[in-house]
């Protein structure tokens, strides 16, 4: 068969460890015999951003802002120990943070259901889509060490005239003192992508914050949230039979762990890091959970929601063979050229991203998979098989060229 032909390039963002080897793999087995790919290519392993003094991390945002669709592999965010084994300069801020807020977008991370990976929430029998706010809070904070005897003020400074708030008199101990920001910009931009995503997707929304005790933080998120539903989404959520409402965040997890599922839950950046690995792990696998960044004007990245899976790599480095579970980054791929031949009017291209997604799903369905979800699989009359990742892909290869 002739291979599907491209229009526009899509961004392909290389990453770190174990990830970027398997990134080279799906690309050999699953995308290269059947897509002539375009792609603008941009190396965000940690040596390269080092290299560049992380101007590649800038560049690979700008290039999605200008193409429309990125597809990222899992990159490091170094912490004191990767300083040391990288020789960094410095400790360069995480990648996906820094295209976040270029291009203003939102996370949204859905687990991909398998029959025979069960939830460990009985009720969950469909998927939630985890809504991540992409700017500021803790990352883009400001944080020092107080000494004892010392103080920290949070100063506003508005036409030369200062306004102080006391954080903490540090006179009987030393401590630490963080400072954190956000922009009504920004939070009114997640509300919007939250809204057009629901309607998109037919699913009601959630959104939870703490606004009983950040009273003026919290409270502004929550008070924008609403102000956007009343007057520009109200009515459209009414005609599509979905609804929106505020709860606490711990309120939240409560009715979400009780809940059957089929709704999309609206964090603010922290929340949304920490409860889509709890929803990920839950639903079965942190490799099962899909990730797509939405910009306020259309732009997309897919990446997985997953790490660059250090220990596989290290064992693959000693010529050991590894059975890293490539699904979610496989999905990043389809979800991106589909987005692709969305834009661009490719309904092959189209196909072929969904054959290769229910391609996957049916050789993990027919008994083939990874030591992972061997180790949680159970589905009457199937005996699962472990391969290594080579192997599971090849069985995806060999499903997907009958279904083309």
């Amino acid at each position: 068969m002739d291979k599907i032909k491209m229009l526009t390039p899509i961004v392909e963002i290389d990453g770190d460890e174990m990830t970027r080897v398997v990134w080279q793999w799906i690309k050999d087995i699953l995308i290269y015999p059947f897509v002539d790919l375009k792609s603008e290519y941009y190396d965000l392993s940690l040596v390269n951003r080092e290299a560049t003094k992380d101007q590649v991390t800038k560049d690979a945002a700008a290039a999605i802002d200008r193409l429309g669709v990125g597809i990222k592999c899992a990159t490091i965010t170094p912490n004191a120990q990767r300083m040391t084994e990288y020789s960094l300069t410095q400790m360069w801020k995480s990648p996906n943070g820094t295209i976040r807020a270029a291009l203003d977008g939102t996370v949204f991370r859905e687990p991909i259901m398998v029959e025979g990976v069960s939830s460990l929430v009985p009720t969950w029998t469909s998927p939630i889509v985890i809504a991540r706010h992409a700017y500021g809070d803790i990352y883009k904070d400001v944080e020092a060490i107080c000494p004892q005897g010392s103080k920290a003020e949070l100063v506003v400074t508005t036409d030369g005239e200062e306004k102080r708030y006391l954080i903490c008199d540090y006179a009987k101990s030393a401590g630490i003192a963080l400072g954190m920001h956000n922009l009504d910009s920004s939070i009114r931009s997640f509300a919007k992508s939250c809204f057009n995503y629901a309607l998109n997707k037919g699913l009601d929304l959630w959104f939870s914050a703490k606004d009983t005790i950040s009273a003026t933080y919290d409270h502004r998120f929550k008070d924008i949230f609403q102000e956007e539903f009343d007057t520009n989404y109200k009515t459209a959520f009414e005609e599509r039979g979905i609804t929106y409402f505020y709860t606490l965040i711990d309120d939240a997890v409560a009715r979400v762990v009780r809940s059957k599922g089929g709704f999309i839950w609206a964090c603010k950046n922290y929340d949304g890091d920490v409860m889509s690995d709890m929803l990920a792990t839950a639903f079965g696998s942190l490799a099962m959970m899909t990730s797509v960044l939405v910009s306020p004007t259309g732009k997309y990245e897919y990446e997985a929601a997953h790490g660059t899976v250090t220990r596989h790599y290290y064992r693959h480095l000693k010529g050991e063979s590894t059975g890293t579970n490539p699904i979610a980054t496989i999905f990043a791929w389809t979800g991106g050229l589909k987005k692709r031949g969305e834009l661009d009017n490719l309904p092959s291209l189209v196909r072929f991203a969904t054959l290769l997604e229910e391609s996957t799903i049916a050789t993990v369905e027919s008994g083939y998979m990874t030591g992972d979800l061997k180790a949680i699989f159970n589905k009457e009359g199937v005996t699962p098989v472990a391969l290594t990742t080579q192997e599971f892909l090849q069985k995806i290869a060999s499903r997907l060229a009958k279904a083309l």
